[in-house]
């Protein structure tokens, strides 16, 4: 049971850290006033928002790096033109696993998939999924070549 309510209380920290960054990346609003307005009006265990502020500083510290991986990723696409649901999840994603690395390649993309599915277009999960995918290949090439 105890697996359960971490894997929700996950959930819904990812879907805080989405919402937060597609509000500042949609119409700039300052970023700590919109983590706290998301974060604190959530019920949420300390945990998970501690684990979703972590995504948004994650991203916000790394966003050079994740854009860059996004843009070599889908090359078709420029970021700057990805709508700004696709933007943030693969954002949130490229952070999860290529800089911070701890959580199982499988479920993030599965989370990412799912939030693509509730807040993107039709095209967004198979896009995403295509995405992410390549990103799982790219850690692994770098994995390969640190060993």
């Amino acid at each position: 049971m105890a697996e359960d309510g971490f894997v929700t209380a996950r959930r819904k920290a990812r879907t805080a850290a989405f919402q937060v960054l597609y509000e500042v990346d949609c119409v700039n609003h300052p970023l700590d006033e919109v983590c706290k307005r998301h974060l604190n009006g959530r019920r949420l265990p300390k945990a998970a928002v501690a684990f979703a502020e972590g995504l948004v500083g994650g991203v916000q510290d790394n966003l050079a790096f994740i854009d860059g991986v996004i843009a070599s990723l889908a090359p078709t696409w420029p970021v700057s033109q990805l709508s700004i649901v696709d933007r943030s999840l693969l954002r949130l994603a490229v952070l999860e696993l290529l800089v911070e690395r701890a959580t199982p390649p499988k479920v993030v993309i599965n989370e990412t998939v799912e939030l693509a599915k509730q807040y993107g277009s039709d095209g967004s999960p198979r896009f995403i999924n295509g995405v992410l995918g390549s990103a799982v290949e790219m850690g692994e090439a770098l994995d390969g070549t640190n060993e």
